[in-house]
C-alpha cells in the first residue's frame, strides 16, 4: 500500500481526491470528458490490468464543479481469475489518498420486470451470491474493524441526494436491491426466478465486494446500475456483452449528466 500511494502521489502532486468514482461497463466516458492526470493500471505498483473489453484500465484525477475526483476507469472482476483483495485494492488506495465517498457504478440486467433497458436504479441494499467475502484473511485495523456492521451501506443521505439530483435533471430513477453472482455466464431463467424471489431487483458481476471493503474502511458509499437488458431474456433472444455495452452506450449521456450534479452536490 505505502508503494502504490507514494507512486501515486508522485504522478498527482499535491491534488487529494475527496470523491471516489469507480466507472463500469460503458460508462468510462465521463473520464475521458473529465481528465486532469490519467495513469494506467499496469504502471502502478501492486495495480492488475483490466481484461474486460470497453474497460481502458486507468485512473484519472479530475476536478468536476469544484470537487477533486479520481475515478476508475474499468474495474477489475472476480470471474477474470482475480482475488477478492486483488479487486478491491484500488478502494484501499482511495481511502489511502484522501477520498471520503465513493460512488459505484455498474451495467445489470433487471430482475424487476418494470424496470427496462437503459433504466438507472439506486442501489438501496445488496445481496452477496458470489460465494467469498472480501474482508476474509488477516484483517488490518488500520483500514477497519473485524466485524464491520452492514446495515447501511448505501447511505440513505446519498440515496436521497441522487434522487433529488434526478428530480432537477428531468431523470426518472428506480431504486432497488442487487444482486452479485460471479458469472462470467448470465444467469439462468431458473436463477433469475431465485433471485426475484430472494428480493433483488437487478443483478450483476461486480459491485459487491467494492461496496463491503469501502463500508469497512468507512467509505460513504452511493451505487447506480443501469439497467442494461431483461437478465434472463423472455423471447429465446441470446443475452450478450455488446447488448450491454449498447444499451449503457444510450443511457451515457444520461448517466453522466446524473453523475456530475452528483458530484457537484456532494
Amino acid at each position: 500500500m505505502q508503494k502504490t500511494v507514494e507512486f501515486l502521489k508522485g504522478e498527482i502532486g499535491n491534488f487529494v481526491p475527496e470523491i471516489g468514482i469507480i466507472l463500469g461497463s460503458g460508462l468510462g466516458e465521463l473520464a475521458d470528458e473529465y481528465c486532469d492526470i490519467a495513469v494506467s493500471y499496469s504502471e502502478i505498483p501492486n495495480f492488475i490490468k483490466s481484461t474486460v473489453k470497453g474497460h481502458k484500465g486507468r485512473l484519472v484525477f479530475a476536478d468536476i464543479n469544484g470537487k477533486k475526483v479520481v475515478m476508475m476507469q474499468g474495474r477489475n472482476h472476480f470471474y477474470e481469475g482475480h482475488t477478492m483483495a486483488e479487486i478491491t485494492y484500488p478502494v484501499k488506495v482511495m481511502k489511502a489518498l484522501g477520498v471520503k465517498t465513493l460512488i459505484l457504478t455498474n451495467a445489470a440486467g433487471a430482475v424487476n420486470e418494470s424496470f427496462k433497458p437503459s433504466d438507472l436504479m439506486i442501489i438501496t441494499d445488496h445481496i452477496n451470491l458470489m460465494g467469498t467475502n472480501p474482508l476474509i484473511g488477516t484483517n488490518d485495523d488500520t483500514l477497519g474493524e473485524r466485524f464491520p456492521d452492514m446495515t447501511e451501506i448505501y447511505k440513505k443521505n446519498l440515496i436521497k441526494l441522487a434522487e433529488t439530483c434526478g428530480e432537477s435533471l428531468g431523470i426518472k430513477l428506480q431504486k432497488g436491491v442487487y444482486l452479485a453472482n460471479t458469472g462470467p455466464s448470465y444467469e439462468t431463467p431458473a436463477e433469475i426466478r431465485m433471485a426475484r424471489l430472494l428480493g433483488a431487483d437487478a443483478i450483476g458481476m461486480s459491485t459487491v465486494p467494492e461496496a463491503i471493503v469501502a463500508n469497512y474502511c468507512k467509505l460513504n458509499v452511493l451505487g447506480i446500475s443501469c439497467i442494461s437488458n431483461a437478465a434472463s431474456s423472455h423471447d429465446g433472444t441470446a443475452l450478450s456483452h455488446e447488448e450491454v455495452i449498447a444499451t449503457t452506450n444510450q443511457a451515457k449521456t444520461t448517466f453522466k449528466k446524473l453523475i456530475v450534479e452528483i458530484v457537484k452536490n456532494c
